[in-house]
């Protein structure tokens, strides 16, 4: 019941989003506030929600190092150490960050637990949750870049190169792109497995589908517009022109689709310091991926801790020393 409630409120929340961007264009011709005041007041949300989260995460102290290993440690010289897996300088950190934020190293070894008869518990891989990611982050990243043309005049050429690969086909008008299908693919993917699995639909909360039919609604409404309605693109992009430059103008006739998909884009910008896809900059402060794994070749002493008076063990032996010596403890001095 409370996964159903999860799902059918974070539903009708997007829904409603929807619903109010386009009645708030075609009913009432609030087309300055949805393509103006709105992404302005989403960015600035963006930019200091990141910078909160981020300045946050970074005064957490740290007191130990706890990196996450998956291979041999450094030990001895003649025993191969595995720099990526379990870096012990500053080259395998960065390599291991890399492979993490641009491949998704730890999700590829990502594995399944299944209890069979007997009882007994299987493990398995599960490769294709990796594969949804990657589908989906680098079809999002692609499609981000396509945006850019809408910018910027002229176009960079990597941006129209970027754009000739990803219409190779070209077998609609306008150009059908691959990005496309893959980034609402992989959402689908996505989604389906949250509530297909019993485990992950037990954990799911609102805020988990809201992301997910957030994201699917911008890629919608961003099919729809660019190869089903008739939407002014000179239009689009003298809004677009005018938000980077400063000088923003809300031209007439532009189709509701437009102020549904960038409000919901809006929404998305806003939401995003303060939901699960704040990972993206998270990962770089995680202390189990962006710390060396020294702990037995150097002490790690916290920096955040403040001077505390210890009783050392000389100073212990000296005020239990007589007392040690009548039960047989051995002592340093006599």
């Amino acid at each position: 019941m409370n996964a159903l409630f999860s799902l059918v409120s974070a539903l009708i929340a997007v829904v409603a989003l929807v619903a109010v961007s386009w009645f708030g264009v075609e009913a009432i011709g609030l087309d300055s506030v949805f393509g103006v005041i709105i992404p302005y007041i989403a960015l600035a949300i963006f930019v200091i929600g990141v910078v909160y989260r981020i300045v946050d995460w970074a005064r957490v102290p740290v007191p130990f190092r706890i990196p996450t290993t998956c291979g041999q440690g450094k030990t001895l010289p003649w025993i191969k150490a595995d720099n990526l897996d379990c870096p012990y300088n500053t080259w395998g950190v960065i390599g291991r960050m890399f492979l993490e934020v641009f491949l998704f190293r730890s999700l590829f070894r990502n594995t399944k637990a299944e209890l069979r008869e007997g009882p007994r518990v299987t493990y398995a891989s599960a490769k294709w949750l990796w594969l949804f990611g990657i589908l989906f982050h680098y079809s999002f990243l692609i499609i981000i870049v396509r945006h850019l043309r809408l910018f910027m005049e002229p176009i960079p050429s990597f941006v129209q190169t970027i754009t000739s690969v990803d219409g190779f086909f070209q077998i609609m008008v306008p150009t059908f792109f691959i990005t496309d299908i893959l980034f609402l693919a992989a959402v689908t993917l996505l989604f389906l497995r949250r509530v297909t699995l019993p485990q992950l639909r037990y954990i799911s909360l609102p805020a988990d589908y809201f992301a997910l039919f957030l994201i699917l609604g911008i890629g919608v409404s961003g099919v729809l517009m660019r190869n089903f309605f008739k939407v002014d693109l000179l239009g689009v992009k003298s809004l677009a022109m005018g938000l980077f430059t400063l000088h923003p103008v809300a031209p007439p006739g532009i189709h509701p689709i437009f102020y549904v998909h960038l409000f919901l884009v809006s929404v998305l910008i806003a939401y995003f310091p303060f939901s699960k896809l704040m990972h993206a900059g998270g990962v770089f402060l995680s202390p189990t991926r962006n710390m060396a794994n020294v702990n037995r070749s150097e002490r790690y002493v916290n920096p955040w801790n403040y001077p505390v008076k210890v009783h050392t063990y000389e100073e212990y032996e000296d005020d239990f020393r007589e007392k040690m010596k009548e039960v047989g403890i051995p002592v340093d001095k006599e």
